[in-house]
């Protein structure tokens, strides 16, 4: 079985073609207009990315990359995702290519194959065409070209296909930098965002390789995200459902590993993990941690709203400012910043100068109550299920997240604390 094989490509880039084609398909959603979904298959990332480019502002979306040919016992479980398009690069290996297009046309009969070349070959065309490819797209893409493609892939769709069932809302926590609680905020607005929505609520751990979801619940874990991780050649609706826990919340967990496990995620199992586990739950909350790494960038790119959450402190705002140039400017996508342990007078740093470290005004503020914090991370009890100023703006993030309006009857003053003007 081959591996997909992580590839680096510039953030900018990378997030300015996310950007657009995030932009395009909500346009088109927002109309009505049909989708197509697509995978797009190359080991060349020059190649692969010219027909990626080629495929903005069309009908179609690519949801999923990768960046090496699978084994042909994989091609199953690659379309259980049920694309209507695959698209493949011939050059890198024409044979495994070929190999592969018979594999997927037997499989399946509603998707369309097309390949790609950088090669005009009509002896390779006719081989194309006998393995089952409806499609030969020559490189570089000539104008109009892809979009005659794929109005033809729309014809051959089936009228009395099944529509799709919309993936889970994406909600990401990171930390500016260990210490910033980033933990007990995105766990208690998982509790609440499950009890409140009353939707399927999933909260994945990847504060590796140690992190405390499971402890900050008082659950005990069998299975955890790097069994997710190792295994994600084989991740399904049915493999992913045994390695979750349950909290008396009705929130489903995917804990961390219970001792130190350090684990090497790759881009592909990242987003492979992600694209499962929005498959099933409506909510999908993610504690990254304060790693950020390669795989920071498969986290941002499909989140409604990423919550930098950190401290009013010089290290925590310098760092904040560095994890927005980094990741968020050159996209345009603006995180929810989220002042944990605020005090209305934090000492050496004032409004202005918060303001200008950020470069984002924040959103939300947190108060400081060691305390009641300490009481709810030492009885393993969330902070959530009780009311208190920090659960009172958590709960308020939450419902925000959920697109519910206030509830008259906890609604508490938020002059000093809550959401940030």
């Amino acid at each position: 079985m081959r591996i997909p094989t992580q590839v680096k490509r510039t953030p900018q880039a990378e997030g300015n073609r996310e950007l657009q084609m995030a932009t395009r398909t909500q346009d088109r959603d927002s109309l009505g207009a049909d989708i197509l979904t697509v995978a797009l298959i190359g080991p060349d990332e020059l190649r692969r990315n010219a027909i990626a480019d080629a495929l903005v502002g069309s009908q179609a979306r690519v949801t999923r990359e990768l960046t090496s040919y699978p084994g042909l016992d994989d091609v199953p479980r690659l379309l259980e995702s049920d694309y209507d398009v695959v698209i493949i690069e011939l050059d890198s290996d024409a044979e495994h290519a070929l190999d592969l297009v018979e594999a997927i046309c037997a499989t399946s009969s509603s998707v369309t194959v097309m390949v790609y070349s950088a090669r005009a070959d009509s002896a390779m065309l006719v081989r194309c065409m006998r393995a089952g490819a409806r499609e030969f797209l020559s490189l570089p893409i000539a104008p109009g070209a892809i979009e005659e493609a794929l109005v033809r892939a729309m014809v051959r769709r089936p009228v009395d296909r099944p529509a799709k069932k919309a993936l889970g809302k994406l909600l990401v926590f990171i930390a500016a930098k260990g210490g910033s609680g980033v933990t007990t905020v995105a766990t208690n607005f998982a509790v609440v965002v499950a009890q409140e929505s009353h939707q399927t609520t999933l909260l994945i751990d990847l504060g590796l390789p140690i992190g405390d979801v499971a402890l900050g619940l008082g659950i005990r874990a069998e299975f955890s995200v790097a069994n997710a991780l190792e295994n994600f050649n084989r991740l399904d609706s049915n493999f992913f459902s045994k390695l979750l826990s349950k909290h008396s919340s009705g929130l489903s967990v995917l804990a961390a590993p219970d001792g130190y496990v350090p684990i090497q995620a790759t881009v592909e199992a990242v987003e492979r993990l992600l694209t499962v586990a929005r498959q099933a739950f409506d909510y999908v909350i993610v504690d990254a941690g304060s790693n950020m790494g390669p795989t920071s960038n498969s986290l941002f790119k499909e989140a409604s709203v990423v919550y930098l959450v950190t401290e009013v402190s010089i290290p925590g705002l310098r760092n904040s400012n560095r994890l927005i140039a980094e990741f968020f400017t050159p996209t345009g996508f603006k995180p929810e910043i989220v002042l944990n342990r605020f005090t209305q007078r934090p000492l050496g740093i004032d409004e202005k100068d918060i303001g200008k470290a950020l470069t984002i005004p924040p959103q939300w503020k947190i108060p400081s109550d060691y305390r009641v914090a300490s009481r709810a991370q030492n009885t393993a009890s969330p902070l959530a299920l009780e009311d208190s100023p920090i659960s009172r703006v958590i709960r308020q993030m939450a419902r925000t997240a959920c697109g519910l309006r206030d509830n008259p009857e906890k609604k508490k003053s938020f002059s000093l604390f809550g959401r940030g003007l």
